[in-house]
């Protein structure tokens, strides 16, 4: 037999207040996000205007005024100084540290040479395609759906009846076979080519038959419908006797093929469409001045931001009523919400800067042989927790700040989830980064006879006489991590 029975229990929980949800939200936000959601907020929220606050600006001006009638007796011309020197007669006391570095450029930065580009993303641009075909609305509407399955490498591994099975449980829409395979055969046609391709082969043909038709092309079409086996494991005599074609025509095909891309969502990151990527902008700088590493928290266009002085000051009108109605009770409610809100806003992003320039600092204290030389060899064994310990936040924090951030170098663009890695004894006992490893590897292996490439037991030899005594299971994780395949398909003509 069984009852209720009324309990009373304790519980700890850990709740954020919605402060700490914003300043959460805002530290997993890169630069260029950053700017959009302030953009969002100024739109949202009337309260929240741009630009310096007028009453601190009146408050500055006074003081100034106050400053200069105290020094007036004391003034010296520093024009007469031949020891003058302007940094002297800046003072950032008064101004918070991450403003004055949001506005620390230096006049011979360079930044508008930032190599970046902007547009929609692969998938955005797969859809717009949608509406360049002779479909109808409800296939434009299934087309779109079949792009949804399509893969980060491009591919669609799905066949036409899980595709038809898929749509009539998700969508509850019926489809034929015969409709579904009209629309993914139009989706094959987009661009770039090889999209939607069911398989590496049929990727490489699609991408062939969309070039210009010459000898070369025709034939490596030919080998990779015939002898796509052979071509895989590199038996290239089996393939000349296959096809009676001789060395040479082989070695044009193959020139061909190698070419290709293996993976056609690569390609919308690449030069070529270029004009289509996703734009990636720096949220840190650091420059090398003598010596001493600088860095700066790249702010871009966000401007400053303050509470608007005329909800300030309807606020005060309304709570000084001396009879306030319900109207007035609610219109008191939305205002203060308003203010609240902006405040809330304001300083999550003040805090934002902050936990990024200190993390970054430390970042760049820890690693700060690779940010003079800018050799992947002078990078130390660096995880969460080192930084964690070093800046007093939670590990958790510093993902959500390494978390799609990147930093300018003077050797280039980072993420700064490069510098993370675990690390490894070398045979003297020191702790050395993966990432120090990895670049040895790749170097061995670039430098290595193509005509016998190092399979990956005389790769773990080499890297032990060097002193990097490593597990033939590590050295094909690292590989595959570099995209490095094995060495029979390393092997050229």
């Amino acid at each position: 037999m069984t009852g209720l029975t009324l309990q009373q229990q304790q519980k700890m929980q850990a709740k954020l207040s919605p402060a700490q949800i914003q300043v959460v939200r805002m530290l997993e936000l890169p630069s260029m996000e950053l700017q959009a959601r302030v953009n969002e907020e100024l739109q949202d929220n009337p309260a929240l205007e741009e630009g310096p606050d007028p009453e601190e600006l009146q408050q500055q001006n006074r003081q100034d005024e106050e400053d200069g009638f105290a020094e007036e007796d004391e003034y010296v011309n520093p024009l007469q100084n031949d020891d003058f020197n302007y940094d002297n007669y800046v003072n950032d006391d008064e101004t918070p540290e991450y403003m004055t570095r949001q506005n620390n450029y230096s006049a011979d930065r360079e930044r508008e040479d930032i190599p970046v580009s902007g547009g929609t993303s692969f998938m955005e641009y797969l859809k717009s395609q949608v509406y360049l075909t002779k479909m109808d609305k409800p296939q434009r509407h299934i087309a779109k759906w079949v792009l949804g399955n399509i893969d980060d490498d491009g591919y669609l591994r799905r066949s036409i009846e899980q595709l038809v099975d898929d749509l009539s449980f998700q969508e509850g829409l019926i489809v034929s076979d015969e409709e579904m395979t009209s629309i993914v055969n139009q989706i094959k046609l987009f661009d770039p080519p090889g999209v939607a391709s069911a398989n590496l082969q049929e990727c490489l043909i699609a991408q062939l038959e969309a070039k210009p038709h010459t000898h070369a092309t025709e034939t490596a079409i030919r080998i990779l419908r015939v002898c796509f086996d052979h071509f895989s494991n590199k038996r290239f005599d089996r393939i000349t006797e296959r096809l009676h074609i001789t060395d040479d025509e082989l070695k044009a095909a193959v020139n061909e093929i190698v070419h290709l891309n293996q993976k056609p969502a690569n390609a919308f990151t690449g030069n070529v469409y270029e004009n289509h990527t996703t734009t990636i902008i720096p949220d840190f700088y650091v420059e090398n001045r003598d010596g001493e590493l600088v860095l700066t928290l790249n702010t871009g266009d966000i401007p400053e931001l303050h509470v608007s002085r005329e909800y300030k000051d309807m606020l005060d009108t309304y709570t000084t009523e001396k009879t306030p109605g319900k109207q007035t009770n609610e219109t008191v409610r939305f205002i203060r919400g308003k203010i609240d809100s902006a405040n809330w806003f304001i300083n999550a992003i003040r805090q934002r800067n902050e936990t990024l320039q200190r993390t970054m600092q430390a970042i760049l204290v820890f690693q700060h042989d690779f940010f003079i030389e800018g050799d992947e060899t002078y990078l130390k064994p660096m995880i969460l927790q080192d930084i964690a310990d070093r800046t007093g936040y939670d590990v958790s924090t510093i993902s959500r700040v390494s978390n799609s951030k990147y930093v300018q170098t003077e050797f280039g663009i980072y993420p700064l989830k490069y510098f993370f890695s675990e690390s490894i004894q070398n045979a003297e006992g020191e702790e050395i980064s993966t990432i120090e490893v990895k670049a040895i590897l790749k170097e061995i292996i670039d430098n290595e006879d193509k005509r016998a490439p190092l399979n990956d037991d005389r790769l773990v030899e080499v890297l032990t006489q060097r002193g990097y005594p490593i597990a033939r299971r590590t050295i094909a994780k690292y590989r595959e991590q570099m995209g490095i395949p094995v060495a029979r398909l390393r092997r050229s003509v």
